[in-house]
């Protein structure tokens, strides 16, 4: 823990730091992180990181502080950090600099870069933590989790119809939700990392997988498609066109698949299978959120919209909280999150 004393005069400048990581990309391997250097009480320099293999928010706070940074303070809304990856450690580029004194936010929970308060302890600059923390960690609530559980974030979306079925006895499914909530979906797709589906819904349904704009085409940063399962797919389904990166993941096992994608730097997965991909995710104990769009149609019949969950009585099922509801026309999207 840092030294204490009254840290009210922290937050006006931590504010501003929190405004400036607000700046960076929501969907990225690494965090948001702003910094503001102050001196005489002005700020002389301010940064943020603006996305992976760019400079964190220290270093470019610094850069534009120029030779005003040596005394200053640096608010940061993440514990520097003390590891050399693309870019080298901000507790060196600080030290370097000849900061007098470091305010973080959050401390850093990946274990690979956290301590960066320690070793500027270590080193004569005054440093104090935990200012505006929770609204730090707010900013940064989903990449703290895949980053402490190792694995992303997980939020299975489906729609179905008001007695729970995803298509009619037929097969015919399009389109259960209307256009409204098929373009928040859209939506969401941007705000994740990656789309996972099974290699059945690639072959029956031959998806795009990508993030579109009303007529339809491919618009904005796409999130990775990922197909999970051992079946092969051929070169002419749409998941391998030019639109996005996709790759296969060729286990049936939803652990394995979570740790691949968290190697491979995602922090967020939308699970957008049919019913048999998600109950499996689910049944493991990998669905950290439900999104359901619910339409105002009853089938009494047809395909269910959630797959075989393994629970035999009452007490065995996963209870879930409430987390938001919203209304496009006649459709409810309802999204829970694990208790």
């Amino acid at each position: 823990m840092g030294a204490r004393q009254d840290t009210a005069a922290f937050e006006q400048p931590m504010r501003a730091a929190l405004d400036l990581a607000r700046r960076g990309p929501a969907v990225d391997p690494n965090p948001r992180v702003g910094c503001v250097l102050v001196r005489d009480g002005a700020i002389v320099g301010r940064g943020w990181h603006a996305g992976s293999g760019t400079p964190h928010a220290e270093v470019m706070a610094l850069a534009d502080a120029g030779e005003n940074a040596r005394g200053a303070t640096a608010y940061v809304t993440l514990e520097p950090c003390s590891h050399t990856g693309r870019t080298g450690p901000c507790v060196d580029a600080l030290t370097t600099a000849g900061v007098s004194r470091v305010v973080f936010a959050q401390a850093d929970p990946n274990p690979v870069a956290r301590g960066g308060g320690d070793v500027l302890r270590s080193r004569d600059i005054e440093v104090y933590d935990g200012v505006l923390a929770d609204e730090a960690a707010a900013i940064n609530e989903l990449w703290t989790f895949g980053v402490t559980h190792e694995r992303p974030w997980v939020t299975w979306k489906f729609a179905t119809t008001l007695d729970g079925r995803s298509a009619a006895a037929d097969g015919t499914s399009q389109w259960i939700s209307n256009s409204d909530s098929r373009a928040d979906v859209h939506e969401l797709r941007r705000r994740v990392g990656a789309i996972v589906v099974g290699t059945g819904t690639a072959l029956v349904d031959d998806p795009q997988l990508t993030a579109r704009d009303a007529q339809g085409a491919a618009t904005g940063r796409q999130p990775l498609r990922v197909v999970v399962g051992e079946r092969e797919l051929p070169p002419t389904a749409r998941v391998f066109d030019d639109s996005a990166e996709t790759v296969q993941v060729r286990t049936h096992d939803p652990a394995v698949a979570l740790k691949e994608l968290h190697q491979r730097g995602i922090r967020t997965a939308l699970l957008e299978g049919g019913p048999t991909l998600g109950a499996a995710f689910a049944a493991a104990g990998l669905v950290d959120e439900v999104v359901a769009y619910v339409a105002p149609l009853m089938l009494g019949g047809g395909r269910s919209a959630v797959g075989l969950l393994g629970v035999e009585t009452l007490t065995d099922a996963t209870r879930w909280k409430l987390h938001d509801v919203s209304r496009f026309g006649d459709d409810i999207r309802l999204t829970y999150r694990r208790k």
